[in-house]
């Protein structure tokens, strides 16, 4: 199985950037699509964005569409979600995921890493 942790959650004010990553180790990372995906308290977890093997996306939630770009080196067995123009409804703790298969089910995930943004 594939192991990830997050990083480069925190506090930001609204307007701001901060580009997450998600560190794989374990099996083979260029085997796994990898999967951003953020819970906010009292709120369903909500899929950002997926990107594939190879690097191929499927389209980002409306609400991030356009400020969030989710990219991968897998020769550095890492993902990243870049996170522009941020605001306080982004606040949430994000976790990457990771699957064989772009539309599948993701079951292995990160701790998560929280992002709070202030007005």
């Amino acid at each position: 199985q594939v192991q990830l942790v997050e990083s480069g959650g925190g506090l930001v004010q609204a307007g701001g950037s901060l580009r997450l990553s998600c560190a794989a180790s374990g099996r083979t990372f260029s085997d796994y699509c990898i999967g951003w995906f953020r819970q906010a308290p009292g709120k369903e977890r909500e899929r950002v964005a997926r990107i594939s093997q190879s690097g191929g996306t499927t389209p980002y939630a409306d609400s991030v569409k356009g400020r969030f770009t989710i990219s991968r080196d897998n020769a550095k067995n890492t993902a990243y979600l870049q996170m522009n123009s941020l605001k306080p409804e982004d606040t949430a703790v994000y976790y990457c995921a990771a699957s064989p298969v772009l539309s599948g089910t993701y079951n292995y995930w990160g701790q998560g890493t929280q992002v709070t943004v202030s007005s």
